[in-house]
């Protein structure tokens, strides 16, 4: 490639990377309807042009996900890669949210949370690590892809790049994606996440639980006329602290840990109170479930019966993700990390902290083939301040796009 051509793919990737910060999508807040109207007319406009003489080359679908949040797929064709109606689920998926978390407090007046500020090599913003950038790099390989086949070029592997709303809350974009059949058992899903530079495939489960101690109220004087619920819940939480200091660590992916997320209880100091409710986030590692899970938060509602005369405890699931092991046998590890070579970024894998679109995808279909990779830091994610690289951008760009084109068949 030309000095002329590498700078403009990167002043390519930049400048859509600014745009997307721009726009905000965040949740709870604006939601993903202003960011989905821009990248499904970016998007479309190729389209439209790849499309143009009758030949079905790609297409681009909308999904309600929820009212007036909706997912995108769009799709570059192989052969017998669809149907009249839409395509099948595609040989490798590219797989990016929309979502932002709330801005939140903490921001300097020169790096806003819409500013899309350029300074000493980092790019500012809400979302800019999680995930507008790995966004920005997708659609921009999904445009690489697009252009080949323009050029003649046929792909002999189908491309999607999938966009999904509410990552950052009960994930329901990236569910009802599945539901509509976007994804398969087999083909490779990569979504965009922040990864340090790794390559990251393994996941801890995720179960949430919602709590309640019930109570009964008496004057503060005379405490032993009512039934304290914020001790009942004191009780609880503290057998399950004991309980997850105990368990044994995963060799992989490490302890299994608990969070007390939330909690609210009581109206007044000199009031017992009557109730206290509590959310508890539980990343659990193999062989743990939610089912495990369940036992645990039982046996602590009993140990705050015991210990606090008249109180009764409840609870709900709210969440249920379960554990994702690495396939070290993966072909698409195998071919990232071959991208990632031919491109000057050779890299390594590890772990993924948190849980991503592409682990619901291979928890809920049983699919092996998921990872994630992309630009950024996670310990940047969710704070004030966030940023990108700008070289994050540029070696990820890169890799992807060598990726879709090697695994479609389309590179020259």
């Amino acid at each position: 490639m030309t000095t002329d051509g590498l700078a403009r793919r990167r002043r390519e990737v930049e400048r859509l990377a600014s745009e997307l910060i721009r726009i905000d999508s965040t949740n709870p807040g604006a939601g993903e309807g202003r960011l989905a109207a821009f990248v499904s007319s970016w998007l479309s406009d190729r389209i439209g042009r790849a499309n143009a003489g009758g030949t079905r080359r790609a297409t681009l679908e909308r999904l309600e996900a929820l009212p007036e949040r909706p997912c995108l797929r769009a799709t570059i064709l192989a052969p017998g890669g669809g149907d009249d109606c839409r395509p099948h689920p595609a040989d490798l998926s590219l797989l990016c949210h929309m979502d932002t978390v709330r801005v939140g407090e903490g921001w300097s007046e020169k790096t806003g949370p819409f500013s899309a500020h350029r300074e000493a090599g980092r790019l500012y913003g809400r979302g800019s690590c999680d995930m507008k950038g790995g966004l920005a790099c997708a659609l921009l390989t999904f445009s690489d892809v697009l252009d080949d086949v323009m050029a003649g070029a046929a792909a002999r592997r189908s491309l999607s790049l999938v966009c999904t709303c509410d990552e950052e809350d009960a994930m329901r974009g990236v569910e009802a994606a599945i539901d509509a059949g976007w994804f398969s058992t087999e083909g490779w899903v990569l979504d965009t996440e922040p990864t340090d530079g790794l390559i990251r495939a393994a996941h801890k489960g995720r179960s949430w639980f919602k709590v309640r101690v019930e109570g009964t109220t008496a004057h503060a004087s005379t405490p032993w006329l009512g039934a304290d619920a914020i001790a009942g819940m004191a009780e609880a939480i503290g057998h399950l602290r004991r309980t997850f200091r105990d368990l044994p660590a995963d060799a992989e992916l490490g302890p299994s840990t608990v969070t007390f997320g939330q909690i609210e209880g009581g109206y007044a100091p000199y009031v017992v109170p009557d109730a206290c409710s509590c959310t508890i986030d539980m990343r659990l590692v193999p062989p743990l479930s939610t089912a495990w899970a369940r036992g645990v938060v039982q046996d602590a509602l009993d140990a705050a019966r015991d210990a606090v005369r008249g109180v009764r405890g409840s609870y709900v699931v709210t969440g249920d993700r379960p554990p994702i092991a690495a396939n070290p046998r993966s072909g698409l590890l195998k071919a990232l990390r071959a991208a990632c070579a031919r491109t000057g970024h050779p890299t390594g894998t590890d772990v993924f902290t948190g849980y991503t679109d592409s682990a619901v995808v291979a928890g809920t279909l049983g699919n092996v083939e998921c990872l994630s990779y992309g630009p950024g830091s996670l310990d940047l994610a969710h704070k004030p301040n966030e940023y990108v690289a700008v070289r994050d951008l540029w070696r990820v760009r890169d890799v992807l796009s060598d990726l879709a084109r090697t695994t479609c068949g389309t590179m020259s």
